[in-house]
């Protein structure tokens, strides 16, 4: 028996296989995500910038370590270290970790009403808040930094992010301001089987660019409009081919497990965890590692918690580990935090409406996809869509999640209210934004630190 540990941050080594794990091993573990309907449950995650009241200014990692200390201290959270460096807390399934510019992510619990999602989301913004307003420090919903160049960002202590830095500008030119300058907000859903998971990514992936438009929050770069509604978004195309995208093959009749599992083992690797340190391995093949020939540790094969960290290093439009994550919105305020996962549980969690939705999408093409995909960060729902705009579509969509959600029967409609008005107007965050910023805000971005602060 296999030991199976979370992730990121792997916090000590596991038991080292004594057998090479085979391929079969690998499908296993993703299919050991399957669960039983009643055991279904959604879990919400998203980052935020912190940033100095006085001075716009982000967060230092001297700031943040003060930060995660006080909270951990004063609302009993676990610390999570790395050598000396406090990284990120834990409390029961909730975990608090950094990104690599100091984005505070909160990693939720997996719960199951969107009721309590939204109670969770409150209580952590609570907690935050209360530690970081006596520091000075504020937080801001949006899905870009707005206002400070990628220099002038902080670099957190943790060896993980070491190793992409270096390795990011050779398969990309924006993946270090996806590393530094980007923030999200995604939900985690599970599957009963196979053929459940197969229908779920087909849908998640069809509809995501829908999400992006909706959610869309980013307009700004370096105190000017950047151009796009969706600059995380936009960024997500020049990060690294190999690991992002629309993942076409999950159309492909033949899409299943061991499909995701040949297409996880080519994406190349960044690192092995041993001896509580990443060891470098970036550009290197897991399936070396599996017949016991990684350069940068001979002799050594792979253990499962090797295998799901490896699976974090993929960044696709939806990700497949034991559960399915929607990964294509923006960060922003907290309804819209609530808003997300009750749109994709709305969704993919009523039987009806994830069948209307593999309906409505049937036969898209993947040039009508990827079009979506490279369209949509300019111009949201205003996108030209067949015979429409993509804002007919997302009404279509929306409806099927207020259906879903009510089927569901836990009154949980009105998480979608955020969303409803976005696709009835079609007007996203982000043209709201630039709206201010022509208008009220002067041409300053200076407002938008009060306007999305938690």
């Amino acid at each position: 028996n296999r030991l199976i540990v979370a992730a990121s941050p792997p916090t000590e080594d596991t038991v080292v296989s004594t057998e090479p794990l085979t391929k079969k091993d690998l499908v296993d573990y993703l299919a050991s995500g399957c669960k039983p309907k009643e055991k279904w449950r959604i879990g919400t995650e998203h980052e935020k910038f912190g940033f100095e009241f006085k001075t716009l200014r982000p967060m230092k990692y001297g700031q943040i370590s003060e930060l995660l200390h006080s909270i951990s201290e004063r609302f009993d959270w676990d610390k999570i270290l790395e050598g000396e460096n406090i990284i990120g807390l834990k409390q029961g399934k909730q975990s608090i970790s950094l990104e690599p510019g100091g984005q505070f992510e909160l990693s939720g619990a997996p719960l199951e009403t969107l009721h309590q999602t939204c109670a969770e989301v409150n209580s952590h913004l609570y907690q935050v808040k209360a530690v970081a307003e006596e520091m000075g420090i504020g937080f801001l919903g949006i899905g870009f930094q707005p206002k400070w160049r990628r220099e002038e960002i902080p670099v957190m202590p943790k060896g993980r992010y070491e190793i992409m830095k270096n390795y990011m500008p050779k398969v990309g030119s924006l993946g270090l301001d996806m590393m530094f300058r980007t923030c999200t907000v995604q939900v985690n859903l599970d599957f009963n089987s196979e053929t459940d998971m197969i229908r779920k990514f087909r849908a998640g992936l069809a509809l995501q660019p829908i999400a992006t438009a909706i959610f869309a929050n980013s307009p700004f770069t370096e105190g000017k409009p950047n151009g796009y509604l969706s600059m995380r978004s936009q960024i997500w195309t020049d990060t690294d081919v190999a690991r992002t995208g629309m993942l076409p093959f999950v159309f492909d009749d033949s899409f299943g497990f061991e499909q995701y599992v040949d297409f996880a083992l080519d994406v190349p690797m960044y690192f092995a965890y041993r001896n509580k340190s990443y060891v470098n391995c970036a550009g290197m093949s897991f399936r070396d590692f599996m017949a016991g020939k990684l350069p940068c540790l001979p002799g050594e094969y792979p253990n499962l918690n090797d295998w799901e960290n490896h699976l974090t290093t993929i960044f696709p439009e939806v990700r497949l580990k034991r559960y399915l994550e929607m990964r294509g919105a923006d960060g922003g305020p907290w309804r819209r935090l609530c808003a997300l996962p009750a749109f994709w549980v709305g969704i993919l969690y009523d039987d009806i409406s994830l069948q209307n939705a593999l309906d409505l999408t049937a036969d898209w093409t993947p040039e009508e996809r990827l079009m979506l995909r490279n369209k949509v960060p300019k111009s949201g729902l205003k996108t030209p869509f067949r015979d429409g705009l993509l804002k007919h579509v997302a009404q279509e969509v929306v409806k099927f999640a207020k259906d879903g959600l009510e089927r569901r029967g836990f009154k949980e409609t009105g998480f979608l209210n955020e969303v409803t008005e976005v696709v009835n107007t079609g007007v996203t965050p982000a043209e709201k934004l630039l709206e201010l910023y022509h208008g009220k805000w002067n041409g300053s971005v200076d407002p938008v630190f009060e306007e999305l602060l938690y």
